[in-house]
């Protein structure tokens, strides 16, 4: 999902303010797909680049095999951690029987589920032992987010699990702040309910501040503006903003209102002549992921636009999905902003 072709100025710039920040706190990320050449590539330039502890799973003599093959000098620097190991599975495996003997595990099945990669990456992150986890390269979304919901669960407060874009804007854009729009939720959620898209904006405005680096002014988007139009999906919407004002007193937002309202400040004197946001927005939340998702796409096509994500927001601790096709710089990528979310999270 994450894409990368000739790096825009503005995506230049905020990899290099990542980038610092990782650098400054570095964060222990496990990729669970340890022998995968691209991720063991990806894995290498981070160590060498010093921005983050790499642990990774797999069994060491394929990791560090597969390491020597490509010629990959700073693997030997990371913690390899061996599913197969009957420590690991001793250390771990009570951890996962009681996050779920509600749901009728038996130990050992749960002995059995840690030592899928996976899961046991996401058991060292629930236990403390990291920080985040990045997967996909081999896996599908599926699968990376079941053991994601299973293990580490949602942040307190958050009931959901949502996807945002980075959209990242061409040089001179009026829109956003500092070239970066926030899109939100374009890969997760198909209908959320009221509550559910409250959570969804309180959870872009974490995504906009910790990897962005941006102060959110989040926009609750719908058809009408400030009752300019009834419909029950529009009070779906008023609905979501009075929860998420709740939840967040401090969040800079607003809606319902329509996109070129939030956008556009001589409409937004026109429309919402009241808005706190003044037609300045840089964070858009969509009130179904259809709406999201087929905005996300025409803007990337159409306006020339670097769409970075989806980034998973809500989670207690970051764990980030790839795409099977992914390449080397996306996974090094996807490992810096996941480093960042996991500072975000620890409020450093």
């Amino acid at each position: 999902f994450i894409l990368f072709k000739i790096p825009s100025s503005t995506a230049m710039q905020l990899f290099d303010k990542l980038s610092q920040k990782a650098k400054e706190h570095p964060q222990r990320i496990v990729l669970p797909e340890g022998t995968e050449p691209r991720t063991l590539t990806a894995a290498n330039r981070i160590i060498a680049d010093g921005l983050a502890h790499i642990i990774l799973i797999g069994d060491p003599k394929e990791v560090l095999g597969m390491a020597q093959e490509l010629k990959l000098d700073h693997i030997k620097y990371a913690t390899i951690v061996n599913p197969a190991d009957q420590a690991v599975i001793d250390r771990y495996a009570p951890l996962f029987f009681e996050l779920r003997k509600s749901k009728g595990i038996s130990m050992e099945q749960a002995r059995l589920t840690t030592a899928n990669p996976l899961y046991l990456g996401c058991l060292m992150v629930k236990n403390g032992d990291a920080d985040g986890q990045v997967a996909g390269a081999m896996n599908t979304t599926g699968n990376v987010l079941r053991a994601a919901f299973q293990v580490i669960k949602t942040q307190p407060g958050i009931d959901v699990v949502s996807g945002a874009f980075l959209m990242l804007l061409p040089e001179g854009s009026p829109f956003g702040t500092d070239g970066i729009l926030i899109f939100a939720d374009c890969a997760v959620v198909p209908d959320p309910s009221a509550k559910e898209l409250a959570q969804i904006a309180v959870s872009a405005g974490q995504t906009a501040r910790d990897i962005a680096g941006i102060t959110p002014r989040v926009a609750m988007l719908s058809f009408s503006t400030k009752g300019s139009a009834k419909h029950e999906r529009i009070d779906k919407v008023i609905e979501a903003t009075a929860i998420a004002h709740e939840m967040d007193p401090e969040l800079i937002l607003d809606g319902e209102l329509q996109a070129d309202a939030a956008l556009v400040p001589g409409v937004a004197q026109s429309k919402a002549p009241n808005s706190a946001l003044s037609g300045r927005a840089n964070v858009l939340v969509f009130p179904s992921l259809e709406v999201g998702n087929i905005a996300y796409k025409l803007v990337q096509r159409l306006g020339g636009v670097e769409a970075v994500g989806p980034v998973l927001q809500g989670l207690a601790a970051p764990v980030n999905d790839l795409s099977r096709g992914a390449f080397p710089e996306d996974i090094y990528k996807t490992i810096i902003m996941t480093a960042n979310q996991a500072i975000g999270l620890k409020g450093l």
